[in-house]
């Protein structure tokens, strides 16, 4: 199988594709798309990801043997995990990949946008906004007591087994000091948290780009 090609650079979203790209044990690529030089906006990244956002792969065996290029981390984790028949991850079928998808929906649409919305405000802003700091920041602490809620009857996002939903939200979570959340306050999502952690390819797509 040809590596995949990642463009990727160090924010919670591409770390998502790296950590998934880790526990798969797919051969893959690293082009560093450096946001603070403004690179997501090159022609050549512009071809892979319209969008001008990262993260972006490029499967060289794509679909019908065809060369896939794919943007949107949430649908490159799905694409993954389909690819490679990999049913613990993202199951096939039934009550248990309802629920993954409803978790990772939730990050989608929920995490992701408002945790970075708490970031924009609370970390090391370019002026004081108040109302965007209030804002944000209740929102993030609300679903984080959704979070402490669902781990505490059960040790994942799906129940008892580790699927995209937590790959989808862990690096998020792991900058939880730029949203001003302290942790000790969300046992349940601490456990969690940490528990995650410590998987090796966790550690290993968490370093990326910066070590490869």
């Amino acid at each position: 199988m040809k590596p995949i090609e990642l463009y990727t650079w160090a924010t919670p979203n591409g770390r998502k594709v790296s950590i998934m790209l880790e526990e798969l044990s797919l051969a893959y690529n690293v082009h560093r798309i450096d946001l603070s030089k403004r690179e997501q906006y090159s022609e050549e990244f512009l071809a892979i990801s319209p969008n001008n956002r990262i993260p972006a792969i490029v499967d060289p065996e794509g679909p019908d043997g065809e060369p896939l290029a794919l943007f949107e981390s949430g649908a490159i984790l799905i694409y993954l995990a389909e690819k490679t028949g990999n049913i613990d991850l993202l199951p096939d079928k039934g009550r248990k990949r309802a629920i993954t998808m409803q978790w990772l929906m939730w990050q989608m649409g929920g995490v992701g946008p408002m945790f970075g919305q708490a970031h924009h405000f609370l970390f090391q802003p370019k002026e004081d906004v108040p109302y965007g700091k209030k804002r944000y920041h209740d929102e993030t602490k609300r679903l984080y007591k959704v979070m402490n809620q669902r781990f505490g009857e059960a040790t994942y996002f799906a129940g008892d087994d580790y699927t995209v939903a937590d790959i989808a939200t862990y690096p998020w979570v792991a900058r939880y000091p730029r949203h001003q959340v302290d942790l000790t306050e969300f046992p349940n999502v601490k456990r969690w948290y940490d528990l995650i952690s410590k998987r090796p390819a966790v550690e290993k797509g968490m370093a990326v780009p910066f070590l490869n």
